[in-house]
């Protein structure tokens, strides 16, 4: 089931960011008194009583004509498009302003559900003035303070209570996306798997806007490829559809599968490639890095030992993705793409049986027993696989606090050693014995 998507709308210095971040539980937007630090849209996954949604947070509305007031509005409106519910934030402090009208005319025309999220109320004797907001016209206002982190569970109720508790409907086809920075190759690496010419491909990069959705065949079974647009740095987005399109992609990573991160073998591996990895990382998604253009190397037998050498020193975080080395242009290789998607996606739905997990998991404890700390040594009394999609497996102890990091990851590589895992990220969960 899609996630739903909210976004926060407001005038410059009403909070917008700290609220952000309060709902995120993370420092991800810049805070500061001065009005309009946040520019750019900026995105992050909200978890609340067993729900997610996607939020977004925009830079602050006023009136102006220069171009960073232009800018500001047109990005706010591509986030208002595509947000299911919005958050109107204005600040308790202060009268309504005319910034605060013209946003409000704006929302009005969109007839979706808006909350108006009354910022910097501090106390029970300050309520009342919550009141003088009902004049924007929105039945529902609530009174927060992100400083003090008051009102935050009716807010958070009040945006999730029609989101609809129903279990998700099985999809039998596998659904892939195509990631990576523009002009790698994405949309030509589809039109290969196609045999046909059905995704726009351009030598100039950008030309994908929007995700795209193609359903094709494979040895009898049906597919869903997704391409999309091209992910540049933050500093390099310069077009206001670009930035409406690196929410298009993320929204694809979520419903998708598998990921597959498409690099340049002309170009080589960049900084970049690893932080849009990490949005499939963090989505839970399965892997696949494919080393695209590979026709453009003169001695591919000799390059794919370096390749497979520096893609092992660059994404030590994802050293159990799939890789294939292809190229879209020849076809060469194509043939080694499929396997690697469905391989990932199967076993990012792995289910391992309990008794046998835990048999991996005391030999491992018998060869090498966990660090001693002040006296105090960790203790595991039972594993089990609580989740997949990808597979989240919890670890009952003594003490979860003595859990180091070096062991922790010892314990991943053990089950990884005895479970092909290949392809998926792996959640390990430590909590108390008595916890629940």
């Amino acid at each position: 089931m899609m996630k739903q998507t909210v976004c926060l709308i407001g005038r410059p210095n009403v909070g917008k960011s700290t609220i952000f971040n309060r709902l995120i539980k993370e420092n991800k937007s810049i805070v500061l008194d001065t009005p309009g630090v946040t520019r750019d849209r900026i995105y992050g996954d909200v978890e609340y009583k067993n729900k997610t949604f996607l939020l977004i947070d925009t830079g602050g509305i006023e009136e102006g004509n220069d171009n960073w007031n232009k800018d500001i509005l047109a990005q706010a409106t591509l986030a208002i498009e595509e947000a299911d519910i919005i958050v109107f934030v204005v600040d308790g402090k202060e009268e309504i302003s005319s910034s605060d009208i013209k946003i409000r005319d704006i929302l009005m025309k969109t007839n979706k559900k808006v909350i108006v999220a009354v910022n910097k109320i501090d106390n029970e004797k300050r309520n009342e003035l919550i009141y003088n907001f009902y004049e924007l016209g929105f039945p529902i206002v609530l009174p927060i303070s992100a400083s003090h982190n008051l009102g935050f569970t009716e807010l958070l109720n009040t945006i999730t209570e029609e989101f609809k508790e129903q279990e998700e409907i099985e999809d039998y086809h596998l659904k892939f996306c195509f990631i990576g920075r523009p002009n790698v190759g994405k949309s030509s690496l589809i039109n290969a798997l196609l045999n046909e010419e059905r995704v726009i491909v351009s030598e100039f990069a950008g030309t994908t806007r929007d995700a795209t959705d193609t359903t094709f065949t494979y040895q009898g079974e049906e597919y869903i490829a997704i391409d999309t647009a091209g992910m540049r740095k933050k500093g390099r987005i310069y077009e206001n559809i670009e930035k409406y399109s690196l929410l298009r992609s993320l929204k694809a990573i979520d419903r998708s599968d598998v990921c597959v991160l498409v690099i340049s073998a002309e170009e080589g591996i960049l900084e970049h490639d690893k932080h849009i990895l990490s949005y499939a990382l963090d989505a839970g998604k399965g892997i696949v890095i494919a080393v695209n253009k590979w026709d453009t190397i003169k001695n591919p037998d000799q390059e794919i030992k370096n390749w497979k050498k520096n893609l092992e020193s660059h994404f030590m975080f994802a050293s159990y993705a799939n890789v294939v080395f292809l190229s879209a242009v020849t076809k060469k290789r194509m043939h080694t793409l499929m396997p690697a998607i469905i391989a990932s996606y199967e076993n990012n739905r792995k289910v391992i049986k309990t008794s046998v997990l835990n048999n991996v998991i005391i030999d491992a404890v018998a060869m090498h027993e966990p660090p001693s700390y002040k006296g105090k040594r960790l203790k595991i009394y039972f594993v089990n696989q609580t989740d997949s999609k990808p597979p989240k497996f919890t670890f009952q102890v003594n003490n979860k606090g003595l859990v180091h990091f070096s062991y922790e990851r010892y314990l991943e590589n053990k089950i990884r050693e005895n479970f092909d895992l290949t392809g998926t990220p792996i959640i390990l969960k430590f909590k108390n014995k008595k916890e629940d």
